[in-house]
C-alpha cells in the first residue's frame, strides 16, 4: 500500500476559508488552491438577469490540493467534508475528493523527499 496520498477536492468557492481552517486545524503545513469553474449533478443552474433568463452551465468551484501520508489520510478527507458541507446534511454542489496513491514529493530547494518534502 502506498504511504503518501495526493487529495483532490473541488468544492464551492465559499466553503474555501472553512476547509482551510480545517485541514490547518489537523496539522496540514500545505496546501495549492486554484480557482476553476465545472459541473456535475446540478448541471448548471438557471439565473435572472434585467427579466431575463439565461443557464449558467459552468459554476465556479475551487480546487484544493493536499499531499498527506497514509495516517493522515482519512483525517483529511474528514476534515474537507466538515469545512465543505453545507449544513448538517450537505447540498449537492457541495463538492467531490478524489483521492491518487502519489509515488513520489521533492522538495526542489532541499532536496528532501517523502513526508519531509510535503
Amino acid at each position: 500500500m502506498a504511504e503518501m496520498y495526493w487529495i483532490i477536492a473541488i468544492v464551492r468557492p465559499q466553503a474555501i476559508e472553512a476547509v482551510r481552517a480545517e485541514l490547518l486545524d489537523m496539522g496540514c503545513l500545505a496546501m495549492t488552491v486554484t480557482e476553476c469553474s465545472g459541473f456535475g449533478r446540478q448541471y448548471g443552474k438557471v439565473e435572472v438577469y434585467r427579466g431575463a433568463e439565461y443557464r449558467v452551465e459552468l459554476l465556479p468551484k475551487v480546487r484544493i490540493e493536499v499531499g498527506c501520508t497514509r495516517g493522515e489520510l482519512n483525517q483529511a478527507i474528514e476534515a474537507i467534508c466538515k469545512g465543505a458541507r453545507s449544513g448538517h446534511e450537505g447540498k449537492i454542489g457541495d463538492g467531490k475528493i478524489f483521492v491518487f496513491e502519489m509515488g513520489e514529493s521533492v522538495r526542489i530547494r532541499t532536496g528532501e523527499t517523502g513526508r519531509d518534502a510535503l
